[in-house]
């Protein structure tokens, strides 16, 4: 995606007041009609050869996660929660064929998948270079909630 030299400024300006990755991406789509995957928006913001490092978030619960317990018993996280805003999907320009509506899924840890709706309304992920890979439930979750959003303001 090409981007105009005032447009990167603005872009450098966000990323140095410490605006997340999903913070520039929804930016850009709100200010600029910009619509990017989470990825081509962290590549855009290395390309601008600016220094980004990602806040780490608390969690918004008191209680602790599951996880594994250490020698202490305390409770060790296995995975990070996931931040808002990291799964991005997009909608296919050319329809897959058998599917009503398909496109690609952009999960929080950086992998890609594509996905197809049925006829039927059945919702499948496609595997991509890792055919083992498979998505952290928040993630899966997330992905649902956003798949509806964008087919809804698609018309579907």
């Amino acid at each position: 995606m090409n981007v105009n030299d005032s447009q990167r400024a603005e872009i450098a300006g966000w990323v140095e007041e410490g605006c997340s990755i999903a913070d520039v991406q929804d930016r850009l789509r709100e200010k600029f009609s910009i619509s990017m995957t989470y990825m081509d928006v962290r590549f855009l913001v290395d390309d601008l050869d600016i220094e980004f490092s990602e806040p780490a978030e608390e969690s918004e619960t008191t209680e602790p996660a599951e996880g594994l317990k250490d020698s202490d018993d305390e409770t060790v996280l296995e995975e990070p929660e996931l931040v808002g805003g990291a799964v991005t999907v997009a909608v296919d320009a050319v329809t897959r064929p058998g599917a009503m509506v398909s496109g690609t899924v952009s999960f929080s840890d950086g992998k890609n998948m594509s996905w197809q709706l049925g006829a039927g309304g059945q919702l499948g992920l496609i595997p991509g270079d890792d055919p083992d890979y498979r998505p952290l439930p928040d993630d899966v979750e997330e992905f649902q909630i956003q798949l509806q959003k964008v087919l809804q303001e698609k018309g579907y």
